[in-house]
């Protein structure tokens, strides 16, 4: 999984004071609902009297970061007497496919990947319920078409979107940007411009530094590369051919693209600043690469809005801070799409609490909780969050991009691919490509002899 979360703590009474602000449509009869003398639970009587009802929700996503989770689901218990009883796994991906064969599924799973979904639809025909009723409306009404879309198979909607993430991020530091007179760039040609006169200015330095190991997932940072300049390079329609397989994963676009990748992951004079050379991006921790970044041996970092996280305690992460995010430039200023990453919730079962609950989980309250239970590092694509709720300048930047109508939005390609190759060939390849100086027409031609046979 490539999104992280951090813990911003938030009282009950601060989510239960949150949710009073919103509407909603109460039932005909609510007198059997949980006592709320203040009101605040107006916009949940539209979900009933769930009382002494219980949804467990699967995902895997552990302690510290499943707290803010946990502490999003309150205002829905309280409202509703549901219990949410949440289960993280280390194993989730190999452990769901075992619960769903015994007949032991969970209620609610969050999917890291539309890929597993696709999957497991396949794999298990019928388990996963379809969409419907106050969860459709929701998604319909409050999200934009792209993230309907990623929960569906074959016209269908079967799970909606919980999390968000940016990827088509540049990390930098805004003072260093200063004192040098350099100005974020609006176009790809900008940034190659201004990462040539870095390396002139600074023999010392390089522009870039990078870092794609990441234990037994490493690589994927360097899938992130390829997919953000495909969508520069062959634009999204090419990008969604490439994505479903209906054009070869060495189509000379996708080649094109991995190529513009490489003019700076594969460039001794670019890469790796602070770190070592080039094959040191193999070797560097992802949560490390953009270290270098404050101590001026690095200037440009490409990874997503999640990775603030990363930087050390008391890194101010802002417009004027010590480091801060501009949107990685398409082809011209008005070309610009945005990878994006998130998770979805799946049900498994159509009981009216579990109904309910997946219902809140496209709602405003649910969203606006969970961005105020939530330190840096997590996104809603809810339309109807208010960004004053995030907790960082560059989760509202995430937003704003998300949100903007104009701006194409792209799920992570690896993400949707099936998972022998998404999560497998596909990050080994790219892994290969840096440490083992394989060409970009050969290392794309293994990866798709390695696409799956339907």
């Amino acid at each position: 999984m490539k999104k992280r979360e951090v813990i911003a703590t938030l009282s009950v009474v601060a989510l239960i004071v949150l949710v009073s602000c919103s509407g909603g449509n109460p039932p005909d009869d609510s007198s059997n609902m949980p006592s709320d003398p203040a009101g605040s639970c107006f916009a949940f009587r539209q979900y009933g009297n769930l009382q002494g009802k219980s949804v467990t929700v699967y995902t895997s996503i552990l302690s510290p970061e499943d707290q803010s989770h946990i502490d999003s689901f309150k205002p829905f218990e309280k409202c509703t007497g549901a219990k949410i009883n949440y289960e993280g796994s280390h194993e989730f991906e190999s452990q769901l496919p075992l619960k769903i064969e015994a007949g032991s599924s969970p209620d609610i799973a969050y999917l890291p990947q539309p890929g597993l979904l696709k999957t497991l639809l396949a794999r298990h025909s019928g388990k996963i319920k379809e969409v419907s009723g106050q969860a459709l409306s929701n998604l319909e009404e409050n999200y934009r078409q792209a993230w309907k879309d990623y929960g569906s198979a074959d016209g269908k909607v079967y799970a909606v979107p919980v999390g968000a993430s940016v990827k088509s991020f540049v990390w930098y530091s805004p003072k260093t940007f200063t004192d040098n007179g350099y100005q974020v760039p609006k176009t790809w040609d900008d940034l190659m411009i201004l990462t040539e006169k870095i390396s002139s200015d600074h023999p010392d330095a390089k522009p870039w530094c990078a870092g794609i190991e990441s234990g037994s997932s490493t690589g994927w940072p360097a899938t992130d590369w390829l997919e953000d300049t495909m969508l520069r390079t062959a634009g999204p329609d090419a990008y969604d051919q490439w994505v479903t397989h209906q054009i070869p994963f060495n189509d000379p676009k996708v080649v094109t693209a991995l190529d513009q990748a490489g003019g700076i992951l594969k460039n001794d004079a670019y890469v790796n600043g602070g770190l070592g050379g080039i094959r040191s991006i193999r070797t560097t921790a992802v949560g490390e690469a953009g270290l270098p970044v404050l101590e001026g041996t690095c200037f440009l970092h490409h990874q997503a809005s999640f990775y603030q996280v990363n930087w050390p305690a008391g890194t101010k992460i802002a417009e004027d801070g010590d480091v801060f995010a501009f949107y990685l430039p398409g082809s011209t200023e008005t070309d610009r799409p945005v990878l994006v990453g998130g998770e979805f919730a799946a049900a498994f079962s159509d009981r009216e609490e579990v109904k309910a609950f997946q219902a809140y989980l496209t709602s405003p309250e649910f969203s606006n909780a969970k961005a105020q239970a939530t330190g840096p590092g997590w996104v809603s694509a809810n339309r109807k969050l208010d960004p004053a709720n995030l907790s960082s300048p560059v989760d509202r930047l995430s937003y704003q991009l998300i949100s903007d109508e104009n701006n194409v939005l792209r799920f992570d390609g690896s993400d949707q691919m099936p998972g022998t190759v998404g999560t497998g060939t596909f990050w080994t390849g790219m892994t290969d490509w840096i440490s083992l100086n394989k060409s970009s027409q050969d290392i794309l031609t293994e990866i798709e002899n390695s696409w799956p046979d339907k």
